[in-house]
């Protein structure tokens, strides 16, 4: 668990969970409305040199690519898993080179990978957030 005050010790932990990230790895973040999940993506992608980095939620899926290739996904306007077999989920998730972000990732837990890290954003007022992060193998 991790409680951060402000946007900058927000920004700080993005750019030291970057440090750990390696390709093939997936990362689900859930939390509320305004908790943070896409500013946090965004500040962790930042590490690899992508800076265009928007929500998800009406394309389902943005792809971003630089040093490594980058997929974001946001299950909040998916109604069933079926939706995400239709655009191609399951080629997404077994893409070796690719670092992959789920947000709302609780929302369709059956499609979830068993290996993933999961993050938990709480707010705890205006600008303070806990993070808590698991780790599935």
């Amino acid at each position: 668990m991790k409680i951060v005050c402000s946007e900058e010790e927000t920004i700080d932990l993005a750019l030291s969970f970057a440090d750990n990230l390696k390709s093939g790895d997936i990362v689900v973040l859930n939390g509320n409305l305004g908790a943070g999940k896409t500013f946090f993506v965004r500040n962790v992608v930042k590490k690899f040199g992508i800076e265009n980095v928007c929500s998800p939620t009406f394309a389902i899926v943005n792809e971003y690519t630089n040093s490594n290739k980058i997929y974001h996904f946001d299950f909040y306007r998916i109604n069933n898993s079926a939706e995400l077999f239709d655009i191609g989920y399951n080629d997404y998730l077994s893409d070796v080179e690719a670092i992959t972000f789920i947000e709302w990732g609780n929302l369709i837990p059956e499609v979830l990978p068993q290996k993933r890290i999961e993050i938990e954003i709480k707010i705890e007022s205006d600008y303070s957030r806990e993070f808590n992060f698991v780790k599935y193998e």
